[in-house]
């Protein structure tokens, strides 16, 4: 059973911070109403599916406020909720009217919200903000050590608010509690049938992990905290003294518990979208050589790719979904470092003119064009299907489908 808990915790914002987050909150309403104007007609068909509306909103928005692209989405989906829930309240004839966002909140996905132990960083319309928690002198027992410290809860979603009348801020913070028990079964209702689609991933170093539903984990906030901590650990060790070896030591804890928390919660929104897809496997490329692929990797990005591999393996029981690692196809030994990157996931044809840079894919034979890591995402999930579709006629289960998950639907793969 999934256990979330909220925390309010009062922020200390400084005066040069203040108006930045104001404007957000402010932009953040603007937003969410725009969106309710844009789903709410009196007499028309109100529209309640989340993407579709983002899709025909994020782009116009975003160019017209100055919100970061999570918030922008986190508004959209907010007012997309607010009007379904209104929708349902009209079935059963309840009175109801357009919503209107109108209190002084916005709300924070993990990605435009950095959490830590003793502050949290904000996206904001000025650049990000930092902003200490307010904390009892001793958490000792309290809510506070049990959340913001332990390692057995990881931050989701939360809600930033502000209080005018005490003029102060306030951030109600979401956790989940981190699931490490590989027998728990959820309920039938949440297990997707066996169907033989699969969803394609791909690992590097800019983006961390890419689906082939095209949805992206950016590896940025690691690298950063990577390198904060790095210079940490240098200053330290260059003062030599007993007090700054403790205090490396805890420093040490602290940077390992971020970092299993952080992929925690990327392992377990890839498992979300497998499960939203009706997925039966989550693919990864062979990770044995994968320091030599992913151009700029080092010993720390291979650690974090074998524990995220690890985080998604187990949570995806769970579901009944299976978890596969790729070995790479005889085929491709003449391109064995490049063969998910250089093949075009839409014709085939593979050729390292194909990957003109590191970040974009267009194919020298039908023209396709796409992103590089998500042009392999997808490939990745392809080899998958083809070793499934083996696997299946070598069993006598030929007529099985096999697909890949895409965004927007499947892809039906053959030998």
């Amino acid at each position: 059973m999934e256990v979330r808990r909220t925390l309010p915790v009062k922020l200390k914002v400084s005066d040069s911070d203040r108006g930045a987050l104001l404007d957000t909150i402010d932009q953040y309403k603007h937003i969410a109403n725009e969106t309710c104007d844009h789903c709410w007609n009196e007499n028309d068909y109100k529209q309640t599916a989340k993407y579709a509306v983002k899709d025909e909103l994020y782009h116009d928005l975003k160019d017209e406020y100055d919100l970061t692209a999570n918030l922008v989405q986190q508004a959209i989906f907010q007012a997309v909720e607010a009007v379904k829930a209104g929708v349902e309240r009209l079935e059963k004839n309840e009175d109801t009217s357009q919503p209107e966002f109108t209190a002084d909140t916005a709300r924070y996905d993990k990605r435009a919200a950095t959490f830590h132990d003793d502050h949290v960083s904000l996206s904001t319309v000025d650049g990000r903000i930092m902003a200490d928690y307010v904390l009892p002198e001793d958490e000792t027992d309290t809510p506070f050590e049990t959340y913001l410290d332990g390692e057995e809860w990881e931050f989701r979603t939360s809600t930033l608010h502000y209080k005018p009348f005490e003029d102060e801020f306030w951030l109600h913070i979401g956790f989940k509690r981190i699931e490490a028990d590989t027998d728990s079964r959820q309920s039938d209702a949440d297990v997707p049938e066996h169907n033989n689609t699969v969803l394609g991933i791909d690992l590097g170093v800019e983006n961390l992990a890419v689906a082939s539903t095209g949805r992206f984990w950016t590896g940025d906030e690691l690298d950063h905290w990577h390198r904060e901590f790095q210079q940490r650990r240098g200053d330290l060790q260059q003062a030599g003294s007993q007090e700054a070896h403790r205090t490396l030591q805890r420093v040490s804890k602290h940077e390992t518990a971020y970092y299993k928390r952080h992929l925690h919660i990327i392992a377990n929104e890839i498992v979300e979208e497998a499960v939203e897809h009706e997925c039966s496997v989550i693919a990864f490329e062979d990770l044995t050589d994968i320091r030599k692929r992913a151009q700029g990797a080092t010993w720390h990005h291979r650690w974090r790719f074998n524990r995220l591999y690890e985080y998604v393996e187990y949570k995806a029981k769970a579901y009944g979904i299976d978890v596969e690692e790729l070995e790479r196809s005889p085929q491709a030994q003449t391109v064995p470092a490049y063969y998910t990157s250089q093949r075009c996931s839409s014709c085939g044809f593979t050729h390292e003119d194909n990957r003109p840079t590191q970040e974009h894919f267009e194919c020298q034979k039908c023209g396709y064009e796409n992103r590089a890591d998500y042009n392999a995402a997808k490939n990745v999930a392809v080899r998958c299907c083809r070793r499934l579709l083996r696997r299946n006629q070598n069993g006598g289960d030929g007529g099985a489908p096999v697909n890949v998950a895409l965004n927007g639907g499947t892809m039906t793969v053959n030998v």
